[in-house]
Formats: C-alpha cells, structure tokens, sequence
C-alpha cells in the first residue's frame, strides 16, 4: 500500500473499520444515546387488572402467533372471554420447526418435509435463536418450564468465502478476522495521535493503547503486521490483501456476533423452536380455532365485528376488542372499514423474502472439519450455511444450506421449483465444502413471501416509513390493535411480538378501567 493510499484512509473510515472487525456493540451503545434507537423497556407483563366481579369483556384475538398466544394467556388470567382465530392449520406463525411428514403450505409448491424421524433432525423453517436481551420472551419460557439450550452463532472455525476475495478460496473465519484486525491495529498506531485526543495521554497511557492495539492484532515487536508468520493458503502476504480483505463485500458480517441481538452463543428450546408454542397451547389452547380465515373485519361503535369461515361455513364473532396479528399485506386485502389514513398504513411498508433450506446430512461432515455449531459465510445466493448446535457426533444431522435476507436472492431462490433450489443449493455449497452434494438428502425450503397466510415476513420498515406510519397503525384504529413483531422495534424477533402485545393489552386494561370508575 503507497503512503498516499494510507494518508487517504480517513480517521472517520478507520473507526468504521475498527468498528466492523473489532464489534458494533460500543457503536450500537451510542445509537442508543442519542435516541437513534428505541431501548426495549417492558421485559416484565404490564400489571392489568382482573375485571371486576360482574363485569365481562370479549377480546377477539385474530392469529395465534406469539403476540396472539400472549396476549390470550394474559388477558384470560384476568378474567377475559377470548376467542383465537388461526386462519392456517397450525399455530405458531412464524415460529415454525419443520419435522418429518410435515407440510410446506407454499403457494404453487406444496412439500412434504423427508427428515428422518429422530428428536434432533428438525428445521426452524422462521425464529432460530433468542439473544439474553429478549428478557420477556426468556421470562414466559421460565414461567412455562420450557427447557433451554446454547445455540452456537459464532464460530471462528467456520468459513468464509467470496469469488472476489482470494481467488474465491474458503478460509476460516478466525483467519480473516484475525488478518483484517492486524492491517487496522498497524494503521491505528500510525493513526493515533495522543494531542487529537479529547483527553490527553500520559505516556504511560499511550504505551498501554499500543500495546492493547499490538496484541489486539497480533503485530510484531515494531507494531507492524506479522503477515509473514501467518501466511496461508489464501496468500495474506501479498501485496493486495488488504484491499482484498477489505474490498470484501463479506467485510460487514464478519461483526455480527458482536452485536447485543447476535452474540456468539445464543439460546433455543431443546428440540425446536415451537416448544415455546407448545407451552402457551397447553395454557390456552382450549380458546384456539385453527382454519377459521377471517373474511369480513368491521370497526363497531361498541368493539369490532368479524366474519371468518371454518370447514366451509361463514360465522361471525362479536367482541368488545380486537387484537390483531394478520400481517399488513394480508389485512389490507380483507373487507374492512378502517379509517382511510390506517388502511393507507397497511400497505406502505414492504414485506420481507426471507428464505431458509435446509438438508438432512448423511454424515455430520462439518464435524470432521472442527466445526461445531456456527455460521458460515459466502457471497454467492445462500448467502449463509448454520450447523446445528445439538446432536454431536450422531451420525446425521440437520443443516442449514441458505439463508437469504435480501430481496434479490429471496426472489431468486422463490422463482425456482422446490428441487431446483435444493440443487443451486448443493452446487454453490461446494465452495464452502467440497463434496458437500455428496453428504446431504432430503432438502426442504420456505420462501416466506409464498407461504400461505403469511406471503412475506418481517416488515421491512426504514426510518422514514416508522416516522410516517409507525405511531399511526400501533394505535388503536377504534378498538381495533395491530400487533405483532410486524407493530414493534424488533422486526423478525419474538421480543417485538411479546412487546407488541404488552402495549396492546395495557391500552385495553387502561380503557377498561376508565370504564369503570
């Protein structure tokens, strides 16, 4: 690197990296400061009241997703007549664990999952893993005795790779970490000046930053990369590494374990994510209708009116509140006599495409490798591969071939049949594992924008759409709620369904009272 290129490294680009190879929690810390983002507040039930002898109240719950499941086991433990309406049949929305003999209800490509039926071959098809943080989602899986486990979501052992970056060669994680923090820790002790310093450096003090940035990146005695003592396969001695390494568009993943909602070791129900929903349905089950496909939602002077059909028949329900958990895209095609100005919320933010395949493994071939639990990362469609965390050294296992976030690739792997997926799955899978369509069977992929009574997952909000919309639709449109992770700060998680419906419960046990004073 000449001395203009590294003069041309700017102080704010040299925190941007630091911030992406060293983590993204002290940056995410400050958001938080400056009120860029929103702190999670609520992680115990608000404290509602039972309803006074005499007094009924009907809360009609439209899907037994967690913010539905929720909202009925608090609000029944208070005294309310609740009714759940499931328009699917299955219960959990998109907390999903796929299992042999189960059913993919994709629009146009119906599947049956071919898993082996053994405990510990399953496939969370939505919701993977729960951060420390999530404390009320933890706080219901305490109270309901669900058992927990470590998921692995950070392994330096696992790989990286990108066409662009080496010639396309894989190289483990801990390698491209380990050399990208040894270019940034050399040019952070050129960088570092003790006068531009907000608070000046005793020498002392200056010498302990060195040395912090000297083992930080491993450098050598003259605080200089050591690439020379780390050469790999993948040639970090070369003259371009670093603009390789950081040219890498696979540079901004590399600190997700970093963050407070990905950290390294994470947690799941021991046996897949639905345990929490099997939990809740022995609780309030009883109030449950699956298949009941709401038609007709009107806004009353008194509560809400909603006409749905089950097993073919049209019946109605009347309720003195409704809360709501259909997803946006859906509701805004249901008959409803909203106010103009919610309706035209309900279209506005985009859906998301996420897309998950999984294959059942004939042998646990990552293991041979060192690998145990974690993430890989590639640029190409599938963007990650996960190995899963329980079932070590059984002799097959369930793995995660893609998991695409973006529309791009969502909208690919989404256009392909079931088995064409599987394949450009196995052929991209190569270059993390040679021989890898060798090692896998029995594929299976949810494309959430066409799976039935959802088509799209988490809401795509930006930061102009939460100020022009957001407070809107999470307020009540009469007695009408909107929840969901779709209706919180944490879009894709549990957490923002379990804080959906805190907020929705309250406002309803607020009103009550009032009522009644």
């Amino acid at each position: 690197m000449s001395a203009n290129d590294e003069m041309s490294l700017s102080r704010r680009r040299f925190l941007h990296l630091v911030g992406v190879i060293g983590g993204s929690t002290a940056a995410y810390q400050a958001a938080l400061g400056l009120g860029a983002l929103p702190t999670v507040a609520l992680a115990q039930p608000p404290d509602i009241a039972p309803l006074p002898k005499g007094i009924r109240k009907s809360v009609l719950i439209l899907g037994a997703c967690i913010a539905g499941l929720v909202s009925a086991y608090e609000l029944t433990r208070r005294g309310y007549d609740v009714q759940v309406l499931e328009a699917s049949e299955r219960v959990g929305g998109r907390v999903w664990t796929v299992r042999g003999g189960d059913v993919i209800d994709e629009v146009g490509h119906r599947q049956v999952c071919n898993f082996d039926r053994e405990p510990h071959l399953y496939f969370n098809a939505g919701a993977s893993r729960i951060p420390g943080e999530h404390l009320a989602l933890l706080g219901y899986w305490r109270e309901l005795n669900v058992e927990l486990e470590p998921f692995v979501n950070l392994n330096r052992d696992a790989w990286v790779q990108d066409d662009a970056l080496f010639g396309g060669k894989r190289l483990r994680n801990r390698e491209y970490v380990n050399e990208t923090r040894s270019f940034v820790a050399e040019l952070g002790t050129k960088s570092i000046k003790p006068e531009m310093l907000d608070e000046q450096l005793t020498a002392a003090d200056y010498k302990a930053v060195l040395e912090y940035l000297r083992q930080f990146g491993r450098l050598d005695i003259n605080l200089k990369a050591a690439r020379s003592k780390r050469t790999t396969s993948a040639g970090f001695a070369g003259p371009d590494a670093m603009k390789q390494l950081f040219n890498s568009r696979i540079l901004s993943g590399m600190a997700y374990g970093e963050s407070e909602d990905q950290q390294p070791v994470m947690l799941v129900p021991v046996g897949g994510m639905d345990k929490i929903v099997d939990a809740f349905m022995k609780k309030i089950g009883k109030y449950v209708q699956i298949g009941a496909r709401v038609e007709t939602l009107n806004l009353t002077e008194k509560g809400v009116r909603v006409v749905y059909r089950r097993k073919g028949r049209e019946q109605e329900s009347l309720a003195d509140f409704c809360i709501n958990s259909i997803p946006m895209q859906l509701l805004a095609g249901i008959d409803h006599n909203f106010p103009n100005e919610y309706a035209a919320g309900l279209t506005a933010v985009p859906r998301g495409k996420y897309f998950k395949l999984a294959f059942q493994a004939k042998e646990r071939f990552w293991e041979r490798e060192g690998i145990y639990g974690g993430i890989s990362w590639t640029m190409q469609d599938i963007s990650q591969m996960w190995y899963p965390s329980n079932g070590i050294h059984k002799q097959k296992g369930v793995i995660l071939g893609a998991y695409t976030f973006a529309g791009a690739a969502g909208d690919k792997f989404a256009a392909l049949s079931p088995d064409q997926r599987a394949a450009l799955a196995k052929q991209q899978g190569e270059k993390l594992h040679p021989g890898y369509s060798n090692f896998v069977e029995h594929g299976v992929s949810v494309a959430w924008h066409r799976i039935n009574h959802m088509l799209g997952c988490a809401a795509a909000w930006n930061e102009s759409l939460r100020a022009q919309w957001f407070d809107r639709l999470q307020s009540p449109a009469g007695h009408h709620y909107l929840v969901g992770d779709q209706m919180s700060h944490l879009p894709s998680w549990q957490e923002g369904a379990v804080q959906s419906a805190f907020h929705a419960i309250a406002d309803i046990d607020q009103r009550v009272r009032e009522a009644n004073t």
